[in-house]
């Protein structure tokens, strides 16, 4: 590889067929590097080797070893799918076949014989999408982080006017903080009892900043007293928790959201114990929130650790030892299990206690991850991946919102709705064959469809839009609609129908108004003498 070919982005196509690799390799060498592979597993490993190097895979569906289907698999297992946008090629363009690589993640579908223009727009645009995709979450990673951090401030500043009236130092937040996250991670390498995810972490771990809220309630002699507490003071003391708790449950805004919720388990259960002997309700075992459970032993951790007006500070070993052995009450087994593992980096990461509270970008970046893998944007996104297959019809689709969005395509015969259209249409968002489809005939009869078609054919390069009323039926009601579409050409010397983009907008209730406008204009002419 030369000098050159070193700053090319990288394709991989994988093809049992020769000729097939050659023809595109010749479309596309001039612009790219190109690995091949002639099989399955040769596609498989060079994605091991290369990683996110490569900027596309395509991927033929009929290989040996191991086929197109095959390798998607593996691809979803080791969320390669994710980073590596994968274009299906293939002379198989059967519904079922094209449905099921959809489904397994591939952003599109190019059908042999092959047509170097159409060949060369899509590589250039899905390469486009998916750098945008990494950029679009770096500036979400970002702007998450810039308010995570607003968050954790303001709250950071409400937990230390708390440390303030106690006498605390000021670190106790930051440090239960710390523990919080750290026991936290641990927690999930060593059990998968507790489902945590980066997210969850994160969010106990900023809530544990307000643990202690209710203390401000707290008379500040009984709160600041340098000697053993009275029974009767000690009784005024333990209602801190509650209070805390309260406080959160009864903020007039905002208590229904995950950070406020957490909080609120927090702040009641933190001084529960494992064996029920703790307060304000006696729990034990899990019916103390995980989250709870974790900064209790933060906390009991760090006020051993933290010099006291009512006493020194303990050292780290003899803190350790307190609670492993039983003398500051019962704790999970698994928490023992990850304080005994975590001993050693304690101390360093206490040490470096200047490091901000909050989650830093990789956090964020893994959270903003999780978001885009979530099941419940996985639709959206796959549309924005089909909108942008071809800068035109990006900017095409670009100013529009709440309406029936679609794109079809000639060869293989398929249309693809805006997850807002195919919701409002209650269709999938991808229906192959769709003029033989009885659930898009029982909302436009073949008339209307055959009408549309030949309107849309009958257009040029030159001239490719239309605009056409039609009925469909929504609900079992007829309703007035108007389609605004766009044919796509090649760019042959010949040009080829090739499908089209549109929207359509519901304008029944403006038809209505025009008609009755109509007749009453009609009768007032047929009543003049």
């Amino acid at each position: 590889m030369n000098q050159e070919q070193g700053y090319k982005q990288k394709i991989l196509i994988a093809d049992d067929s020769e000729m097939n690799r050659a023809i595109l390799t010749d479309m596309l060498e001039n612009e790219y590097h190109i690995i091949e592979a002639e099989d399955g597993m040769q596609t498989l490993a060079a994605l091991q080797t290369y990683g996110t190097e490569i900027s596309l895979v395509l991927l033929d569906i009929v290989m040996p070893k191991l086929d197109g289907f095959g390798v998607l698999k593996v691809m979803n297992q080791r969320h390669w799918i994710e980073d590596i946008p994968v274009i299906m090629i293939s002379s198989e363009s059967s519904a079922s076949h094209i449905d099921r690589a959809f489904e397994m993640g591939i952003t599109d579908f190019i059908s042999r014989p092959f047509d170097a223009t159409i060949v060369h727009r899509r590589v250039v645009n899905t390469i486009l999408l998916y750098a945008k995709q990494k950029k679009l979450v770096s500036l979400v990673a970002d702007q998450i982080c810039e308010k995570e951090q607003q968050n954790t401030l303001m709250i950071n500043i409400l937990s230390h006017i708390v440390e303030f009236r106690n006498g605390e130092s000021g670190l106790h937040v930051l440090h239960i903080h710390i523990l919080t996250e750290l026991l936290l991670k641990q927690l999930i390498q060593i059990t998968d009892r507790y489902p945590l995810s980066h997210s969850d972490i994160s969010l106990i771990s900023t809530a544990s900043a307000l643990h202690d809220i209710g203390k401000i309630s707290i008379p500040s002699e009984i709160l600041n007293k340098p000697g053993r507490l009275t029974d009767e003071e000690f009784t005024v003391m333990k209602t801190h928790s509650m209070r805390g708790a309260v406080m959160l449950d009864e903020l007039p805004i905002h208590k229904n959201e995950p950070l406020v919720k957490t909080a609120y388990e927090i702040c009641r259960w933190h001084h529960e114990r494992y064996d029920g002997r703790g307060y304000p309700d006696g729990l034990k075992g899990d019916e103390i929130p995980i989250s709870a459970q974790i900064v209790a032993l933060a906390d009991v951790y760090d006020a051993l650790t933290s010099e006291r007006v009512y006493k020194k500070a303990f050292s780290h070993e003899t803190a350790v030892r307190m609670i492993l052995d039983g003398q500051c009450g019962a704790f999970n087994p698994l928490l023992m299990q990850c304080l005994r593992e975590t001993e050693m980096t304690l101390q360093e990461e206490l040490a470096n206690n200047d490091r901000p509270a909050y989650a830093n970008q990789i956090d964020m970046e893994t959270i903003v991850e999780e978001m885009m893998r979530h099941e419940e944007l996985a639709s959206s996104e796959r549309s924005l991946q089909l909108l942008e297959h071809e800068r035109m019809k990006y900017n095409f689709f670009a100013a529009m919102s709440n309406e029936i969005q679609f794109e079809y395509i000639e060869t293989p015969s398929m249309v693809t709705l805006s997850s807002w259209g195919a919701e409002k249409l209650g269709l999938p968002e991808t229906i192959m064959d769709p003029h033989h489809d009885s659930r898009i005939l029982a909302i436009f009869n073949e008339e209307t469809l055959q009408d549309f078609s030949r309107a849309i054919r009958s257009t040029t390069p030159a001239d490719p839009v239309i605009q056409y009323d039609c009925q469909a039926m929504l609900d079992g009601t007829s309703r007035w609609f108007r389609v605004i579409s766009r044919a796509t050409w090649s760019s042959d010397e010949t040009p080829q129908y090739l499908g089209a983009i549109g929207k359509a907008v519901d304008i029944h209730e403006a038809r209505l108004r025009f008609n009755s406008l109509l007749e009453k204009t009609k009768d007032g002419s047929d009543a003049k003498p």
